[in-house]
């Protein structure tokens, strides 16, 4: 289940929101808001694609979780479902595309 949208990474490119398949992000004239938190379907679409590593899903789908961000920050796991399916810096030149899409439209 999402549970944070780190406010100190997060550039608003919305990408979040664009690519969540049950709309539980809000568009604001800043930061997303997570508005339907019980509605994610743990799907970890929005913390692949967040180029900021400011998202974070936990693996618990069933309820929300209590998290510290201060302690998350200290380890990796801000983006690591990214990093676990390869899609690092080394990889970004694959991705453009998707990018594309997600920011404009085409």
């Amino acid at each position: 289940m999402i549970e944070i949208i780190d406010a100190e990474r997060c550039t608003s490119c919305d990408i979040c929101v664009n690519v969540c398949p049950t709309n539980v992000f809000d568009k604001t004239d800043g930061i997303p808001v997570i508005a339907r938190q019980s509605d994610c379907q743990t799907c970890f679409l929005c913390e692949l694609y967040c180029p900021e590593d400011a998202l974070y899903v936990s693996p618990f789908a069933d309820q929300a979780q209590p998290i510290d961000l201060v302690a998350l920050r200290q380890t990796d796991r801000m983006g690591s479902y990214r990093r676990a399916v390869g899609w690092t810096d080394d990889t970004s030149d694959r991705r453009g595309i998707d990018r594309s899409y997600l920011l404009f439209g085409h």
